[in-house]
């Protein structure tokens, strides 16, 4: 993809508060991923040439969310009714997002949506295009993602993505100007020392009740496969008798099947769903795990696998969407929806300490390119040149 040219500079204009509204609906709740996303880069962004607010599509506001937001970001609190909005935007640039910010010269939607504007420039960050290509592994709600994304392009709004790879499946899917679009890798986890990951391994398996465990951890959701991991258990779980499945993180929606087939292994008893985790829990049973698996249909970064690279275990994942940009040569690969794969792969990392070993070794390297410090610095410069071509 052709690089965007440089961004002017506003650092020697006399252009000094810059005022960025963030749509910051997904700290509302139990935090999942793009909500980790968004308050990172609402922490680092509070610049002193920048003064950042913060509104949620929710009919409560930006209230809820006070305490995930950094003190210098102000909170909009007046209620915008999400499905309502929603059906408004996608016929056309009304309501303005002024409405309830006031005047601002940029609004940020780190979450596929970015309201329109009356004067403001317009950035939307797409992590995925799963709605496009997998409508029937998505609710409703997402359902209605590509029609938004797509008007939202129709005005002008610029494109962020986590990937290369999305950002490649962005302009040749919805035919954007590759000009406008920008591929901005998320920061990684910090790596973690040894003492610390050898008392984090240890809280994990007494967490997890088992001293051996494979461990699978994000939001239940059909693109996530874990149906597949489990009938790939199934298949190596007779010679390992001491071996367990662990499968972490809160409901999505498709549970159903999770369920059903958590129900119908003959090992369900070596099955276990833990729910949302806190922080510290998540840590540990990431240190705990023989390996962390990462079975997933498409992924447009993936940030759990990078949490288990940082905690020293050896990573297991699919290849497919962003994954093999991200994990190079880190993770040992199986094809998405492939059991014989996905057995495979697993069994290569269980049986071979060497491959296990050298696993963790690429992880630990492969950290290093992933930088919050530049991933945020490199938006700062998209929003930059947005403004600037607005102006």
């Amino acid at each position: 993809m052709p690089s965007p040219p440089s961004p002017p500079s506003w650092r020697n204009s006399d252009l000094v508060n810059v005022r960025i509204a963030v749509d910051a609906t997904s700290l509302i709740g139990h935090r999942t991923g793009i909500g980790g996303v968004t308050r990172t880069y609402l922490h680092r962004l509070t610049r002193p040439n920048f003064e950042i607010s913060a509104f949620a599509v929710s009919r409560r506001g930006a209230g809820p969310m006070l305490d995930e937001l950094p003190p210098r970001v102000e909170a909009h609190r007046r209620p915008m009714v999400a499905r309502p909005l929603r059906s408004l935007w996608r016929r056309g640039p009304w309501p303005p997002i002024e409405w309830w910010t006031g005047a601002i010269d940029l609004v940020w939607g780190p979450n596929y949506v970015v309201p329109p504007a009356k004067n403001a420039a317009r950035v939307v960050m797409v992590h995925d295009l799963t709605a496009v290509h997998f409508p029937e592994m998505c609710t409703r709600d997402v359902q209605q993602m590509p029609s938004l994304l797509r008007r939202e392009i129709l005005d002008g709004a610029w494109i962020n993505t986590p990937s290369q790879a999305v950002a490649d499946d962005v302009i040749e899917t919805l035919q954007v100007d590759p000009q406008r679009v920008r591929a901005i890798h998320l920061g990684g986890p910090e790596q973690i020392g040894d003492a610390t990951r050898l008392e984090r391994a240890e809280r994990g398996r007494v967490f997890a009740g088992v001293d051996e465990y494979l461990l699978s951890l994000g939001t239940i959701e059909p693109r996530k496969d874990i149906p597949s991991l489990v009938r790939a258990f199934n298949v190596i779980a007779p010679q390992r008798p001491n071996l367990h499945l662990v499968i972490a993180g809160p409901d999505g929606w498709g549970v159903d099947a999770v369920r059903d087939v958590i129900n119908a292994s003959p090992y369900r008893s070596r099955i276990r769903r833990t729910g949302w985790l806190t922080d510290a829990d998540r840590d540990d049973l990431l240190a705990g795990t023989e390996a962390f698996v990462y079975p997933s249909l498409l992924e447009g970064f993936g940030i759990p696998p990078l949490e288990a690279m940082a905690a020293g275990v050896p990573v297991i994942a699919t290849r497919t969407g962003s994954l093999p940009e991200v994990l190079s040569t880190a993770a040992q690969w199986a094809e998405p929806g492939d059991i014989d794969t996905l057995v495979a792969a697993i069994e290569t990392v269980l049986d071979d300490p060497d491959v296990a070993r050298s696993l963790v070794t690429a992880g630990d390297k492969r950290l290093k390119h992933f930088s919050w410090d530049r991933s945020t610095d490199e938006l700062v410069a998209l929003f930059e040149l947005a403004c600037a071509a607005r102006a």
